[in-house]
C-alpha cells in the first residue's frame, strides 16, 4: 500500500514525471479504443465499473450526453467475495459508488489510482455497527492484490494516464459483487450485514444508466 507521507520524504517521482514516461505509448494503445467507441479523447468525463465476480473493470466516456463503453480490462488480482468491506483486514475488495482521490506513481504496484474508501455511506455504517472499516484501497499494477483491484503494469498505465487528463474530479467508480444489469444477486455470507441487500439495489440502478 501506498502512504503519502513516505512518498514525500522519499522524493519520488511525480504525477508528471509518470506521465512523460508512460503516457504516450499509453495514449496510442488507448487511442483507437476512443475511435471505436466514437468518443473523443480525453472524454468529459468517466466512470468505471468494477466487477468482482467477472473480475472486469469496464471503461465507459461520457460525450454528446450518453455514456459510451470504450473497452474493458481484465482484473488480475482481488481478494476476498461477494459482500460489502466491513473492516481493517478482511481482505475484501470494496462495493459501493466511489471518487478517484489521488494519482500515486511511487505505487509498490508500479502505479495506481487511490479511492475514497470508506466514502460517506461506509463511514456512517462502520460507526453505527463500531468497527473500523479501513482504508487504503487501490486500482494499481502488478497481478497481486490485498483488497485492491490489480490490472497488471500496461492496463494501469493506460488508466493512469487517462485520469490524469480527464481530471480525478470527473471519474467515477463503481465496484460491484457481480454484474447486476442481469438481474441476478450475489449469494451472500449469513453475516453479511442487513442493509447489503440495500446498497446493492442503489448499484442496480446505477448500473442501469451503462447498458
Amino acid at each position: 500500500m501506498w502512504f503519502p507521507m513516505y512518498a514525500r520524504m522519499r522524493g519520488k517521482r511525480t504525477v508528471a514525471d509518470a506521465i512523460r514516461e508512460y503516457g504516450p505509448r499509453a495514449r496510442i494503445r488507448l487511442t483507437p479504443y476512443f475511435e471505436r467507441a466514437g468518443v473523443a479523447y480525453p472524454p468529459e468525463s468517466i466512470t468505471l465499473l468494477g466487477f468482482k465476480a467477472e473480475r472486469r473493470l469496464e471503461l465507459w466516456a461520457r460525450a454528446d450526453g450518453a455514456e459510451h463503453l470504450v473497452r474493458a480490462w481484465p482484473v488480475l488480482a482481488a481478494s476476498g467475495a461477494a459482500g460489502p468491506k466491513l473492516r481493517e483486514g478482511d481482505l475484501q475488495v470494496p462495493e459501493g459508488r466511489y471518487r478517484v482521490v489521488a494519482l500515486n506513481p511511487n505505487s509498490s504496484y508500479h502505479l495506481s489510482l487511490q479511492l475514497d474508501f470508506p466514502n460517506a455511506f461506509d463511514a456512517a455504517r462502520a460507526a453505527e455497527e463500531k468497527r473500523a472499516p479501513g482504508g487504503d484501497i487501490f486500482i494499481h499494477g502488478k497481478d497481486k492484490s490485498v483488497g485492491c483491484l490489480a490490472l497488471g503494469d500496461e492496463a494501469i498505465e493506460e488508466l493512469f494516464t487517462l485520469v490524469e487528463s480527464v481530471g480525478i474530479e470527473h471519474v467515477g467508480v463503481i465496484l460491484a459483487p457481480r454484474d447486476l444489469r442481469d438481474g441476478v444477486r450475489p449469494v451472500l455470507p449469513d453475516d453479511a450485514p442487513g442493509w447489503t441487500g440495500e446498497l446493492y439495489d442503489e448499484l442496480a440502478r446505477e448500473l442501469a444508466n451503462y447498458r
